[in-house]
């Protein structure tokens, strides 16, 4: 690999270009055609989504991973120790780090990649870091574009990490087949997880920092409260693992219940459900693109004004302001 397949390895930084008949060179093992597409796919130009369009029927092998947690709990580190194990028993990998955007460049500020740049001369290994661009929730949208450029580029695993623990956070397990959840102890993460109902749909829960007092009996109580919580949607019972990331304690255990998760969702087969759940959130993101091109191409300023005028003096609720724009443009 020479110095600007490198580059491209983590992420290409701010060159832009066409994206004509880049689906093709990335099929090929073109680094650089994929980092373009991605950067292209972030910035929304409508002629990567066409690429990305033609690379779909190329996807569909790689095996999503969610990583998800509070923030400081130590999700990178994990993704970064996971990658290790991952290389080390010859899978090819990819990592998705969604990252809060900055307010004055619309781009990823903390930089995952950063923390994981000991890969970025390992061909085996592709980095992107992505910005949410002010979405409510941890998954950016352009996320789900970019794990289809990875699978297309023929990674055997795909990590996504998210910013953060919400209720959009949820997502993530619908775009992923196996969701891990990091914790820390004692930081409180539990009551979180119940109301962002993380607890009910995690595969998988890391308790990191495991080096720290109180560890035992945070894994302790989360497996008291996963007793509780009843039966997981496809029947298994979550795994609960204590992990130091840092140290790699134990990352390998991690890595040993995410195969056997997979393992379990293939020989049930619940791997073809969790499929077609990504495929539904897929369905609707595309939907309410496909809307909002629609209304903004069918609707002139004039009309737009007017009825922002009416919301924000109030004569209207945005609802009815949204309805009013739909019937405007789909009227024959």
């Amino acid at each position: 690999m020479d110095g600007r397949e490198r580059t491209a390895c983590c992420q290409e930084r701010g060159e832009r270009t066409v994206t004509n008949g880049l689906a093709d060179k990335i099929v090929a093992g073109d680094v650089r055609s994929a980092a373009r597409l991605m950067r292209a796919i972030e910035d929304g130009d409508r002629a990567a989504f066409e690429e990305l369009d033609r690379l779909y029927a190329r996807t569909g092998r790689a095996y999503v991973i969610g990583i998800t947690g509070a923030p400081g709990a130590g999700k990178s580190t994990i993704v970064d120790a996971l990658i290790g194990v991952f290389r080390g028993r010859g899978k090819t990998v990819g990592v998705v780090a969604v990252d809060p955007t900055s307010p004055l460049t619309g781009g990823a500020i903390l930089g995952d990649r950063v923390r994981m740049q000991q890969h970025c001369t390992d061909e085996g290994v592709f980095i992107r870091s992505v910005a949410t661009r002010g979405w409510l929730g941890g998954l950016a949208r352009a996320a789900l574009g970019i794990t289809h450029v990875m699978d297309a580029m023929g990674k055997d695993i795909i990590m996504v990490e998210t910013v953060g623990i919400g209720q959009q956070e949820v997502d993530v397990t619908r775009l992923a087949a196996t969701s891990v959840f990091v914790l820390t102890p004692d930081s409180g993460d539990a009551i979180q997880m119940m109301k962002a109902g993380i607890l009910e749909v995690a595969d998988i829960f890391a308790v990191n920092k495991a080096d720290h007092d109180g560890a035992f009996r945070t894994k302790a109580d989360l497996e008291a409260m996963l007793n509780n919580a009843g039966s997981h949607p496809d029947g298994r019972h979550p795994a609960v693992v204590l992990t130091e990331a840092i140290s790699g304690t134990g990352i390998e255990d991690l890595a040993a219940e995410i195969m056997q998760h997979h393992d379990f969702l293939v020989s049930h087969g619940c791997l073809e459900a969790r499929l077609r759940e990504r495929a539904s959130l897929e369905l609707a993101e595309a939907l309410e693109s496909a809307l909002r091109e629609y209304v903004d191409s069918g609707l002139d300023t004039a009309a737009r004004e007017s009825l922002l005028d009416e919301l924000a003096q109030r004569r209207i609720s945005p609802r009815t302001a949204a309805s009013r724009l739909v019937r405007r443009v789909a009227r024959p």
